[in-house]
C-alpha cells in the first residue's frame, strides 16, 4: 500500500467526518482521487466501518453495564480459535472479541442493561458453549478513554491555593 493511502487512513481514523475537500488538501491530491481511494478502501474492507464514540455516562437513563470477559477455550482441529470466536461474536450482547496471549485465549467485551443481564449472558450462553473451559468476568466501573478519545475530562480548578 502506498504512502498516500496510508496518510488518508491515518487522517480519517482520527476524524472520519473530515470534509473530502479538507482531506484532499491535507494529502495534496484532487478530491476525485481521494474519493476514489476511499471507495476502493471501503470495497476491500480496509475501512471496515465508521463509528462514533458516545459517552453514555452523560446520559444517565441510557447507561449500559460493560464487562470484559476472559475466556479459556479448547481450540478445534483445523479451525483453531476461529470457530468458537465466531459463535461468540454472533451474540448481540458481544461488542468485541479478541484472541489473546497469556492465561486466557479470548477477551470478550459484553454490554447489558444491568450486571444481572451480563451475568446471565455469561452463565446461560457463553459458559455453555462446548469449547469454553472457563471464564473470568471483569465489570468496567468507569471509562476514562475509549478508542483514543478521552471521556469525562473535567475542568481543572484554576483558583489559586491560599493557605493561612
Amino acid at each position: 500500500m502506498d504512502d498516500k493511502k496510508i496518510r488518508i487512513l491515518e487522517i480519517i481514523e482520527s476524524n472520519s467526518r473530515i470534509p473530502l475537500e479538507t482531506l484532499a488538501k491535507m494529502v495534496n491530491l484532487p478530491v476525485e482521487e481521494v474519493t476514489s481511494i476511499i471507495k476502493d478502501l471501503e470495497e476491500n474492507k480496509i475501512i471496515a466501518s465508521y463509528i462514533s464514540v458516545i459517552n453514555w455516562a452523560k446520559i444517565t437513563d441510557q447507561e449500559m453495564v460493560t464487562a470484559l470477559i476472559d475466556v479459556k477455550v479448547t481450540p478445534k482441529r483445523g479451525v483453531g480459535f476461529d470457530d468458537v470466536s465466531e459463535r461468540i461474536y454472533r451474540f448481540p450482547q458481544v461488542k468485541s472479541v479478541y484472541l489473546m496471549s497469556g492465561a486466557f485465549d479470548l477477551s470478550v467485551e459484553v454490554e447489558g442493561k444491568t450486571m444481572l443481564e451480563v451475568a446471565s449472558f455469561v452463565s446461560d450462553k457463553l459458559a455453555t458453549i462446548d469449547s469454553v473451559i472457563s471464564t473470568a468476568t471483569h465489570f468496567i466501573l468507569k471509562k476514562y478513554k475509549h478508542d483514543g478519545v478521552i471521556l469525562g475530562e473535567s475542568e481543572k480548578d484554576r483558583r489559586m491555593i491560599i493557605q493561612p
